[in-house]
């Protein structure tokens, strides 16, 4: 990207304004990279210990599925299938601009009279069973794509902050430096005119005032 840069102290006012703002900028994406970044570490640990959690209520909600099965055929585990949907509910929430899953709510089905009688006691369990390895399914589910979204946001903050940091402010410092050293040559010999300007009429003024005698 080429600066386009005003001439004259014009140039340097601009300079010093781009200046504030970058720093300025640099200064609330470095919080809100820290932000993310803890945020990243919590919901890293919490995928983990969900992941765990699904993982083993899927192995309770298996080993009772078998048990119904072999007990009952799997005739009975359909008959005892509930065709009702779940209703799932996602609230969001946000850290520094940055929108991901927070809580989330499972409402299932009531279970009623009109629920077919159950060839085997074993199938009540593996129910149960499932409809907590849903929860847990459901819960690690909004976990990992709020890991996601964090991990890809801190990591697009990240190249941000470097961008700014190494490229742009480097060389916005360069130009604000290359401007003021114009100036500062630039008053310079303004200055030195003006008191060549000023010794020549002081000395035009001497001359004038003291006539050469014949």
């Amino acid at each position: 990207m080429t600066l386009r840069v005003p001439p004259g102290r014009a140039g340097r006012m601009w300079l010093r304004h781009r200046l504030t703002a970058v720093r300025r900028g640099l200064g609330l994406l470095d919080r809100k990279l820290r932000i993310l970044r803890q945020e990243q570490e919590r919901l890293t640990l919490l995928m983990a210990r969900t992941g765990e959690e699904w993982e083993s209520a899927c192995r309770a909600a298996d080993t009772w599925l078998l048990r119904a099965t072999l007990l009952g055929g799997q005739r009975a585990v359909r008959l005892a299938a509930d065709n009702r949907l779940t209703q799932i509910r996602v609230d969001w929430t946000d850290a520094m601009g940055t929108s991901y899953p927070g809580r989330s709510t499972c409402l299932l089905p009531e279970l009623d009279g009109s629920a077919p009688l159950l060839v085997t006691a074993a199938l009540v369990p593996a129910r149960e069973a499932y409809r907590a390895a849903l929860r847990a399914g459901l819960e690690h589910a909004v976990v990992k794509e709020a890991a996601r979204i964090v991990t890809t946001e801190a990591a697009t903050t990240s190249r941000r902050i470097r961008a700014l940091r190494d490229r742009l402010l480097p060389r916005l410092e360069g130009a604000l430096a290359t401007v003021e050293l114009s100036l500062d040559e630039m008053e310079r010999s303004d200055g030195a005119r003006v008191r060549r300007a000023i010794g020549s009429g002081t000395e035009n003024t001497h001359d004038h005032s003291n006539p050469a005698r014949g």
